[in-house]
């Protein structure tokens, strides 16, 4: 029977490794100061407590050549899809070593208070991969070029006519809004514009309604300021969904990534038909977003039409939502051509 010390000591290694990969993704990838200086405080204090452990003993019974398992490896050990599951497999990684040392330490004379020092770090390492997992979702969301807002009485044509030309065109997204039909009516349009888009490749968003989005199978929901929150959208919706929130300003812009927005609409960018009661913030607010922001995906809205869309993409909008400049046109695809070149 091997010394208990060297499980100690394999698990503090994995723990301070994984906690450092997860704070230079904070750190490097994500751009957050709040989440990467937590997770180095967290590393901090997990060495502290593994000082517990005198580092002559744990060298003395570390034998890399007699470990069984250094030769074992998991299906998918040598790859990672994406920095999200690069995230999620250090996340688990450092819990688990975490769960491992709690209960190693309770064999360690002299530690009896470590291993309550340890269970407090793992809870808050649960907190903290949850933080993490959200802002790297970003990462590998669509950040799309036209998004048609669909609103069936905005059409001047018949609706089906436009849909089938906005995405011959090229748009990448269709936003369904539709405020007047019942639920029942809803899904089964829903249905419709999802199975046709994601014919070509073309995501689809639902306005406001996380049932309807869960039950068409769109891609994703977008959430306005009177809408459910995104937590409670998270909670109902897990990982089905891309979440999108509007923003106004940057107080609404950080509330809305902090909570875990995979996505800003950032408006209203020009007087619009749709919502003439909001006031513009006009490029300077496009602006400012795309500075502060940089790698969070958005899509500037209001107003917007190929004449001043130029204005947003010399201030570094990399996508727009057009509604009625599309909707109510005679040739909407040639709209959305004119949209897609811009934002090329």
């Amino acid at each position: 029977m091997r010394h208990p010390i060297r499980l100690l000591d394999a698990a503090a290694n994995r723990a301070v490794e994984a906690a450092r990969v997860l704070e230079d993704l904070a750190r490097f990838c994500v751009d957050d100061a709040s989440v990467t200086a937590q997770y180095k405080a967290l590393r901090h204090e997990l060495v502290a407590a593994l000082g517990a452990i005198d580092a002559g003993t744990r060298e003395a019974n570390r034998d890399l050549g007699g470990d069984v398992g250094t030769t074992i490896e998991g299906a998918n050990e040598g790859r990672r899809e994406s920095l999200a599951s690069l995230g999620a497999a250090n996340g688990s990684r450092l819990c688990e070593a975490l769960r491992t040392l709690e209960e190693g330490m309770k064999l360690v004379g002299g530690a009896d208070s470590k291993w309550r020092m340890i269970e407090s770090i793992r809870y808050r390492a649960y907190t903290l991969n949850a933080q993490l997992a959200l802002r790297l979702r970003t990462t590998a969301v669509r950040q799309w070029r036209v998004c048609v807002l669909f609103t069936q009485s905005l059409c001047r044509r018949p609706c089906r006519d436009v849909l089938n030309e906005v995405l011959a065109a090229g748009a990448d997204c269709i936003q369904l809004r539709e405020k007047e039909m019942s639920t029942a009516e809803l899904v089964a349009h829903a249905r419709v514009v999802v199975s046709r888009a994601h014919e070509v490749g073309t995501s689809v968003i639902i306005n406001d309604r996380v049932d309807i989005a869960l039950a068409a199978g769109a891609d994703g929901v977008h959430l306005g300021g009177s809408d459910l929150a995104i937590a409670d959208a998270r909670r109902i919706a897990g990982g089905a969904l891309l979440i999108g929130a509007t923003a106004h300003n940057a107080d609404e812009a950080r509330a809305a990534i902090e909570h875990g927005a995979d996505g800003c609409g950032i408006g209203a960018m020009f007087s619009s038909t749709v919502k003439p009661e909001q006031p513009p913030s006009g490029p300077m607010w496009m602006a400012e977003f795309a500075a502060k922001w940089p790698k969070m995906p958005h899509l500037a809205i209001g107003g917007i039409t190929p004449e001043n869309a130029v204005q947003l993409r010399a201030v570094g909008c990399r996508g727009v939502a057009v509604s009625t400049s599309v909707c109510a046109a005679d040739d909407p695809g040639a709209q959305v051509a004119r949209l897609c070149e811009i934002f090329s």
